[in-house]
């Protein structure tokens, strides 16, 4: 092959553009700027997704927080704060974590649990493993005051997002295509500085709204089994990762952070 025939190397993102191809894949709110063509971008960019989950918690946080101030009853203003998380996130996190409850529910071999998971539809362990987490997000919101469940958010969704990087470090693809292949194995630097920030994102929620730093330490080890239980069932099950397992594993997170904290 010659010079002419030879493919052009896509330019690598530097972190501005590894953090816009963490917004772009965790939210779909708007990004202002032009986001690179760099398929590894995204592991690379692990780091940047406890900042992303941030974000996402506080937005959610003031929906709870303005629907507590304006006298909605808890269990309202909750349901809608995590239907903003769902509409903000295209309901991304949602579709994985249904595609993998199914897929490990209902296949019985690697190849059926894979091909179940590509299926667009949604089946009994699906919707269950909806209804579960959602009610168990909404249920534990429900608990807290309008600025300390904005403190909550904020530190549940840094954290669900920030520990997904432990499969996507520690688990190799388990599909030859996809989003966990092209994006990559997350460096070991980019996890561990994910793991961090988002303890620390966590942590400077509760400080700044009174939240114990007892429950933040919860909200930690509670986030961390739940991803590290999702991530030893994709490689029991299917043998790595895979996008949907991503999801799963942040809503796990997330709704493990948020129990931690209602109880803490």
């Amino acid at each position: 092959m010659n010079d002419q025939e030879a493919p052009r190397a896509e330019t690598a993102a530097g972190p501005l553009g590894q953090f816009a191809a963490a917004w772009t894949l965790l939210s779909r709110l708007p990004w202002p700027f032009a986001v690179p063509r760099d398929l590894g971008a995204i592991g690379r960019g692990v780091w940047a997704f406890p900042i992303v989950g941030a974000v996402l918690g506080a937005l959610g946080g003031g929906v709870y927080w303005l629907g507590r101030e304006t006298g909605l009853p808890a269990f309202v203003a909750a349901t809608l704060a995590i239907a903003f998380l769902a509409l903000a996130t295209g309901g991304l996190h949602e579709d994985g974590l249904a595609d993998t409850a199914d897929g490990f529910g209902g296949g019985r071999t690697r190849e059926q649990k894979l091909a179940i998971m590509r299926d667009s539809r949604t089946g009994a362990y699906g919707v269950l493993a909806l209804v579960i987490v959602t009610l168990l997000r909404i249920g534990a919101l429900a608990t807290m005051a309008g600025a300390v469940g904005f403190a909550a958010l904020i530190a549940a969704a840094s954290l669900g997002r920030g520990f997904a990087a432990l499969p996507m470090s520690l688990l190799a693809p388990a599909r030859p295509d996809g989003l966990a292949r092209a994006s990559g194995r997350a460096p070991g630097f980019s996890a561990c500085l994910a793991l961090i920030l988002a303890v620390a994102a966590a942590t400077l929620a509760a400080a700044g709204y009174a939240l114990p730093l007892r429950a933040v330490g919860y909200a930690v080890a509670g986030a961390f089994f739940a991803v590290l239980f999702v991530s030893l069932m994709a490689q029991r099950h299917i043998g790595g990762v895979t996008g949907d397992v991503l999801g799963a594993a942040i809503l796990a997170g997330e709704a493990a952070a948020l129990v931690a904290l209602a109880s803490g």
